[in-house]
């Protein structure tokens, strides 16, 4: 039996790197990855989503939305639930060939 790596798969079921799909696919990966940090942070804390919604001025189906991926959400959105959650952002932004910026 032979066995493929996870790359493989993704490379033959979703596209390969470079294709719409696979960027489609990669970019909604990292929102379910945003979506579970925040829900992970707020529990954490003790906090509910009606009450991280309060802090934000949101509904709670909007801290939903935003925790489980069922919405597009501008990234000033996401600095505002983090910053609410008094947690410390640290961005990278890199290009093929080297690190362009990066934000701590």
């Amino acid at each position: 039996m032979k066995k493929h790596t996870l790359e493989e798969l993704t490379d033959k079921y979703i596209g390969k790197v470079g294709t719409a799909n696979r960027e489609r696919f990669d970019f909604e990966l990292r929102a379910d990855v945003i979506g579970e940090i925040i829900k992970k942070a707020r529990i954490e804390q003790n906090m509910t989503q009606e009450q991280l919604g309060l802090l934000l001025g949101v509904q709670k189906a909007q801290i939903s939305k935003i925790e489980n991926n069922t919405k597009d959400v501008r990234f000033s959105t996401i600095l505002r639930v983090f910053d609410a959650l008094k947690a410390h952002v640290n961005l990278s932004v890199e290009l093929q060939s080297h690190q362009l910026i990066k934000i701590a």
